[in-house]
Formats: C-alpha cells, structure tokens, sequence
C-alpha cells in the first residue's frame, strides 16, 4: 500500500513536469513565429515596378499603323535579362536604348512592356509621365519630357525593373512599344532566360550586414553604363557594396581610420567551386572620404580601380569578382582551384573605395568593367527588417535596407 501510493505521486509529478515543459515549448515557439516571420514581400527597390495583370493589348490605330516611312527610333535591348528571385518577387531587369535616326526631334509619351498571351499580346507595365521621365537617362545628359523630345541622332536609356509575384509566371519574351505624337514605334522580342542564375553560398560570414547599393536605379551601380573594351556595359547591374552596420552606424571612432570601420579586415570567401583567374595585391588601403574630402592613395586607372581584387571563374561564362581587399591579405594565386567556403582575402580600402566595403559582383568576364553584370542568389540568410521582424530567405538575391546574418 506504502509502495503504490508513492508510485501514483511520482507518476502525477511526472505528468505534471511534463506538461509544464510541454507549456514552455509551446510558448518558446509562439514567441519564435512572432520574431522568425515567414518570408514576407520585401519593399520593391527605387526604379522596379510590380508587373500589372495582364490586360490584352490595344491595336495601334489606322492612321499609326499605315505611318511611312516607319518611325526611325532604334530600340533595343543590349543584354537581355534572366528572372531572378529577390523579396518575395520574381525579377526581370534591363535596359531599352532608344537611338533617334530620324532628321527630327520625337516626343516620347510613354512605353509599354507587352507579354505573349492566348489573344495575341498583353500589356504587363507601362511607363508615362513623371515615371517615364526618372527611369529615362538621356545619353549625355540634359532633359527628357515633354518639354524637351529626344533630338535627332540622340539616344536615351529606359532602366526597366519588373517583379513578378509569388505564383506569376514569367514571360519567356517580351516586345516593347514606345507612344509618340502621332505613331508608335515597335521593339523586336526579346528572351528572359539569357543565362543560367548561380545560386552561391555569401562572399562575407556572420551578421549585421548590409547589402548596400543593391538594385536600386537612385544608386550608383543599377545605372553605371560605362565604355570599357569598346562596348556601353553595366558590368555592376546586380553589384552589392557589402557594409556591416551595428548600433545604427557602419564605423565608430575616428572617420578617417580604416579599422574603425566594422567591415574592415573582415574576412571574405570563395562563393562556389571555382578556379581564381585573378588575384592582385600590393595596393594600399585610401583614407576614408571624411567632411575634409577624399584622394585615392594611387591615381585611379583601369588598372587600378578595383584595387586588391580576386577574380573566380564560376563555369559558364560568368565569373565573381572580389574588389578593395585589405593589402597583404589575398590568400590565393592565379590558377589555383578553391572550394565553395574557402578564405579568399579580407575587407579593405584599396582602389576606388571611399569606404571600406567588399565590392562583389558576378558578371559576364574576368574584368570588372568590361562585362554585363548578371544575377545570382544566395542559397541561404536571414533578414531583420526595420521593425525588428526576422524571416529566413532561401535562393534570393539579397536587397537593400535589411541587416543580413549568413
């Protein structure tokens, strides 16, 4: 008698330190949902618009189809696009350039962005307006509205960013149409799928990072059209300046010392297999740019641009390039074949580098001018956003305004 009653009130206090433990578990998780989000639609950056429901195309009019001789505005797309995921959206980024061969000025009204579909073609985005004229970039500068039309012989840029929500498919081509006066101009098709997007383990470790400069048209990188080999490129479409930022500030102490900059001498890393066609080093870290200005500690050049800098051949014509290292710091050699995840250099200042930041990129070619930039994601890192809200991302090209933990 003794011995059961002691063995009912042990398996009572058992039961009952059970489901207390069962209790805290269930309350750790509800209070891991509410900190660790489920990926959520992230801001859309400046210059990208969400891709309208597909509304069927209007046919130009009889006076416009029957324009002769043709409208002569060249439009083209230098390097077509390939969807990539970002945010929650799918992405199409590129560019159109409009050139006048016309021995007259033409007023540019408005572009449409048109998508096959089962009645012929769909309008997926349209551009007019105040709109139209931030994401127009007249060649050489100067306006372009409608008070000032695109003069003979010159040429102007659109920067178009489509995303695509969760579930929308994306076109496999798409025609353009630019709206004039008294014609329309049409745009031959292009494809979506010009190259295979890498998915990449992150170039930097740990948390608190920024990928500065991503995407965005209002930075220097999405509409860095820049000569190099003889060809207008944007080898930095996709480029992402990589800053650490703790308690609201990217560096603390004196502005003007490198090592006060939380990113500096942070280590970086090989973000694939992939054999090191390019490393240099010997270039000194800049003084950072501070009120007092700033001056490169060698004269800028081709040659010295990026300066300590590690170049990875990723297989399919597309290579990750590596810029501003820390002096002293490359670990690698030309030729040498590395693994996904191997100490590559560190974080520095060299170059044309006001701050110290990783510039990393994946473009078309081994130099970093003289290539289109192309997409690529990350296969895994989670965000916290302004709020507070934490979420996991997965295959996603990571956007500014997020601190990132890899």
């Amino acid at each position: 008698m003794e011995h059961g009653d002691k063995f009912r009130t042990k398996v009572k206090v058992d039961a009952t330190k059970k489901a207390a433990a069962w209790l805290v578990l269930l309350a750790g998780i509800a209070i891991s949902n509410s900190v660790f989000a489920a990926p959520e639609n992230r801001p859309l950056p400046t210059g990208c618009a969400l891709a309208q429901r597909p509304a069927p195309a209007e046919a130009p009019g009889a006076d416009l189809r029957s324009t002769f001789p043709p409208v002569q505005l060249d439009i083209r797309t230098p390097f077509e696009p390939s969807a990539f995921s970002a945010g929650g959206y799918r992405y199409l980024v590129y560019e159109l350039l409009l050139l006048n061969h016309s021995e007259d000025a033409v007023k540019i009204n408005g572009l449409d962005v048109l998508a096959p579909s089962a009645n012929g073609e769909s309008v997926l985005f349209s551009l007019s307006g105040v709109s139209m004229q931030k994401q127009l970039s007249l060649i050489g500068g100067g306006g372009l509205d409608a008070e000032h039309p695109l003069a003979a012989g010159r040429s102007a840029t659109a920067y178009l960013c489509l995303a695509f929500q969760k579930g929308t498919e994306v076109p496999s081509r798409l025609r353009h149409r630019v709206l004039l006066d008294s014609a329309i101009a049409e745009g031959p098709v292009i494809g979506t799928a010009a190259g295979r997007v890498k998915v990449l383990s992150s170039p930097v470790r740990g948390s608190h990072w920024l990928a500065d400069n991503a995407l965005a048209l209002d930075r220097h990188h999405r509409p860095g059209l820049f000569v190099a080999g003889g060809s207008a490129q944007i080898s930095r479409r996709y480029a992402i300046d990589w800053k650490q930022r703790i308690d609201g500030d990217v560096q603390s102490g004196d502005a003007a010392d490198v090592r006060t900059y939380h990113a500096y001498a942070k280590p970086v890393f090989a973000v694939a297999d992939a054999t090191v066609v390019r490393a240099k080093d010997g270039f000194p870290d800049n003084v950072p740019r501070t009120a007092a200005g700033f001056s490169p500690a060698v004269p800028l050049s081709m040659e010295t641009l990026a300066g300590n800098t590690v170049v990875l051949d990723l297989g399919d014509g597309q290579f990750a390039h590596y810029a501003h290292l820390q002096p002293g710091s490359v670990a690698v050699r030309v030729g040498q074949r590395v693994r996904r995840g191997a100490q590559l250099a560190r974080i520095g200042n060299s170059g044309d580098a006001r701050w110290p930041h990783l510039h990393f990129q994946v473009s078309t070619g081994p130099d970093i001018m003289n290539s289109e930039g192309v997409p690529f994601v990350i296969d895994r890192f989670r965000a916290t956003d302004g709020s507070g809200g934490i979420s996991t991302r997965s295959l996603e090209f990571p956007l500014s305004g997020d601190e990132l933990t890899f």
